[in-house]
C-alpha cells in the first residue's frame, strides 16, 4: 500500500475486508478482515497495474481497491473450496 502509512494500511485493510465480507456474506473475524483487505488491495493493485490503471496512494482509492481485491479473494476461496 503505497502512499499511506502502515497504521493507515491496517485500518483501511480492516475496513475493506469488513465491507467485502458484508458484500460477499462471508463469516470472517476482525483479523481475517484485515488480512483480506490488505492482501486484496495488493492483488487488485497488481491486476490494475497489469491493465495500466494505477490507484492513487490516498485512503479512498485504496479502500475501494481493497474491497474489490478482498471480494476476489473470498470468491476464489469459495471456488476452490466447493
Amino acid at each position: 500500500m503505497q502512499g499511506i502509512g502502515w497504521i493507515a494500511a491496517i485500518i483501511v485493510g480492516g475496513l475493506a475486508g469488513w465491507i467485502a465480507s458484508m458484500i460477499m456474506k462471508a463469516d470472517t473475524g476482525i483479523f481475517l478482515n484485515i488480512i483480506l483487505g490488505i492482501v486484496g488491495a495488493i492483488i487488485a493493485n497488481a491486476i490494475l497495474g497489469i491493465l495500466g490503471i494505477f490507484a492513487a496512494g490516498t485512503w479512498l482509492p485504496q479502500l475501494i481497491v481493497g474491497i474489490v481485491g478482498a471480494c476476489i479473494l473470498i470468491w476464489g476461496y469459495r471456488a476452490i473450496k466447493s
